[in-house]
């Protein structure tokens, strides 16, 4: 087990959300070092544990969201364990939820109470749609989001259908931006005096943020409406996928003048560079069909090894489409350990994500992958909040804690 040196050492973390988006914020911040306590429903714990693929009945996606973490068997709908709870909350700096509006205040936990107690105490709210408004009260997963947002309906071929992602996208957005809400939060508290907050961030805020240019879009130019443009941009070309000899795919993107050019260039056709539409990205957006005939030849007429080392060669902005296991051998991935291999106590070794953020002076950590349900229930409120045996085995027989 590695040493936990990280910047975030000594902040407590109570994590009481489930599945996705405030499970990955907590699995960032303790990889950095803070404490996460992760209080789980005594049946079943969270539905991370079940979903996704399993290895005899053990969960892959639990051991990588779950890493780093401590786990309490604790219903907090039960009033006795609530306040025990409380007591765990004195002892907290951030508590983190992700239940529907209201369900912390109908458990006696609002944030009045709980910074009664602890004057300092971060409560940093998630749901999908924010703590007001007149779809708070609305259940909402990533779907529901990608849906909303608009980025869906931008997702897919011309003419097709609109696409959702193949993974929990507005889930992790969520997640990342969460970890800098709370961050923040710690840094005004700390660093300058301050006291403890509410943060209140719904998933579907994030992801709309990186809409932002098309909002604006459609809000300044008079009947815009956003374009369905499959692998294409509406700013610059060429930008697509081109299938290769030997039946793989590399993406390309010409991101500005100097690249399109010298990736016309290297394709054989740098008479276009003096065409007077070839000096603008809008120029060249307009010529896609044109743009898209000659690189996809060029590219088709090779193999995708052969692609990339011309393309390498001209210095252009040409990349292989990978399967994850091609991604994962990737030199450069494995050179800077963007994947690493940890042990885990039932499944042995396994590679997953390392460490996020690579911090020179104080780097993260992952010190031991998601733990088995109410690991440290004992440890915790028993041995630390003493909690007596017989209040203990009481709460155990009704289901509240486990």
């Amino acid at each position: 087990m590695t040493k936990n040196t990280g910047p975030l050492a000594g902040i407590r973390i109570l994590e009481t959300s489930n599945v996705v988006a405030g499970p990955t914020a907590c699995q960032i911040l303790a990889d950095f070092g803070a404490e996460v306590l992760k209080i789980e429903h005594p049946d079943g714990g969270d539905g991370m544990r079940r979903q996704g693929h399993v290895k005899g009945d053990a969960s892959i996606w639990w051991r990588l969201v779950g890493r780093n973490k401590r786990s309490i068997g604790m219903y907090l709908g039960d009033p006795e364990a609530a306040k025990i709870f409380l007591d765990l909350v004195k002892t907290a700096d951030v508590v983190v939820e992700g239940f529907r509006p209201g369900t912390f205040e109908k458990w006696g936990l609002g944030y009045d109470v709980m910074s009664a107690v602890n004057p300092g105490l971060i409560f940093a709210r998630l749901s999908g749609f924010g703590q007001t408004g007149p779809y708070a009260s609305r259940p909402a997963f990533g779907t529901l989001i990608e849906s909303m947002t608009g980025f869906a309906y931008l997702t897919g071929e011309p003419g097709g259908s609109p696409t959702l992602p193949p993974f929990a996208m507005a889930d992790y957005v969520a997640g990342i931006s969460l970890v800098g809400a709370i961050t923040m939060a710690l840094y005004h508290r700390d660093a300058k005096g301050g006291k403890g907050q509410v943060i209140d961030l719904s998933v579907f805020e994030p992801l709309m943020s990186t809409m932002g240019a098309a909002i604006i879009r459609t809000d300044q130019l008079e009947n815009h409406r956003e374009p369905r443009t499959g692998n294409r941009s509406i700013n610059t070309a060429p930008r697509n996928i081109y299938p290769t000899k030997d039946g793989k795919w590399v993406g390309v993107s010409a991101a500005t003048n100097q690249l399109a050019a010298r990736i016309v260039q290297m394709c054989g056709r740098e008479d276009l560079v003096n065409e007077p539409w070839f000096r603008t990205g809008r120029g060249r957006v307009a010529h896609n069909d044109l743009l898209d005939e000659i690189v996809g030849s060029w590219v088709k007429a090779r193999t995708r090894d052969e692609v990339m080392a011309l393309a390498e060669r001209a210095d252009v902005t040409f990349a292989p489409i990978y399967e994850v296991a091609e991604m994962m051998e990737d030199p450069h991935v494995k050179a800077t350990q963007m994947v690493t291999t940890v042990t885990d106590p039932q499944l042995g070794e396994m590679r997953m994500p390392n460490v996020l953020f690579r911090l020179s002076e104080t780097p993260g950590s992952i010190r031991w992958t998601g733990p088995a349900l109410g690991n440290a229930t004992e440890d915790v409120l028993g041995g630390e909040l003493n909690v007596d045996a017989a209040r203990l085995a009481q709460l155990r027989e009704r289901g509240a804690v486990f």
